[in-house]
């Protein structure tokens, strides 16, 4: 794509989601065409949104690391989203229903990295020491699409792959936690259990996700940061809320996380 084709991509995207306005599938030559187009045009809504209500860049989601959110949405692969200061709550929140499309959650754990990762090679064991604290997340999502099917996974990665914002739990000192892999999480809908899964369900270990990201941020040139927050794929299929809806995130020795939907 040519850097005009990538700004006008970009300013349909953004436009699109600072309006609450459902995103149609894109007419042909205007989308990105492969991951590598999708996430210089993903890096161009992140500069737009930036200078609106979302804010600055803090973190980072990884999607589809886990098999029930692969199977979910048909893609066998991770995708990097921005995560922003606008949208991430720290301690149990209310969120307006009405802020979103079609509002939905996601059981999480994230970290919060206390080190750079600048240099790899990156894997699982190699990105720990990075790691300062981790902590249960609930991940909101916003199915914010005419056809999310008929969208395309380019265009997806483009618009953040659904992200919406992050509700964050109480951190914890990674090195007092047992074996991430071994963490069973679980969403509760207005108390009602919605799904549950364990943490080796991220593609082994919840740092590979991590590991994953470090080497896709510093290929495109912006290595992971100390103080950024990460997201590391959910445990759980996806849950859409309906307005009212409670939702409580537990995750075995990271406690508990909430959000209403007023």
């Amino acid at each position: 794509m040519s850097d005009t084709a990538i700004a006008a991509a970009a300013n349909a995207i953004a436009t699109a989601r600072l309006s609450l306005t459902p995103l149609a599938p894109p007419a042909a030559g205007t989308a990105p065409r492969d991951l590598v187009e999708a996430y210089a045009v993903r890096d161009a809504v992140h500069a737009r949104l930036a200078e609106s209500r979302f804010g600055a860049r803090v973190g980072w989601k990884v999607g589809c690391t886990t098999p029930v959110m692969q199977a979910y949405l048909g893609i066998a692969h991770p995708c990097a989203a921005g995560l922003f200061a606008g949208t991430t709550h720290r301690g149990d929140a209310r969120l307006r229903h009405g802020c979103f499309v079609k509002a939905g959650v996601e059981c999480e754990i994230a970290v919060r990295l206390a080190g750079d990762l600048t240099e790899g090679p990156f894997t699982a064991e190699s990105v720990r020491s990075a790691v300062g604290a981790v902590m249960a997340a609930i991940e909101i999502v916003d199915d914010r699409y005419v056809d999310w099917q008929g969208t395309g996974t380019p265009m997806l990665v483009a618009d953040d792959f659904f992200a919406a914002g992050a509700v964050l739990g109480r951190e914890h000192d990674p090195a007092a936690l047992p074996h991430l892999a071994t963490l069973r999480g679980r969403v509760l809908i207005d108390g009602i259990e919605a799904g549950a899964g364990v943490g080796a369900d991220v593609l082994g270990h919840p740092y590979a996700a991590l590991a994953w990201l470090a080497e896709h941020a510093s290929e495109r040139g912006m290595p992971l940061r100390a103080g950024e927050t990460v997201l590391l794929g959910s445990l759980v299929r996806t849950q859409w809320v309906s307005a009212g809806a409670s939702v409580r995130i537990e995750i075995d020795a990271l406690g508990a996380v909430e959000a209403d939907f007023a």
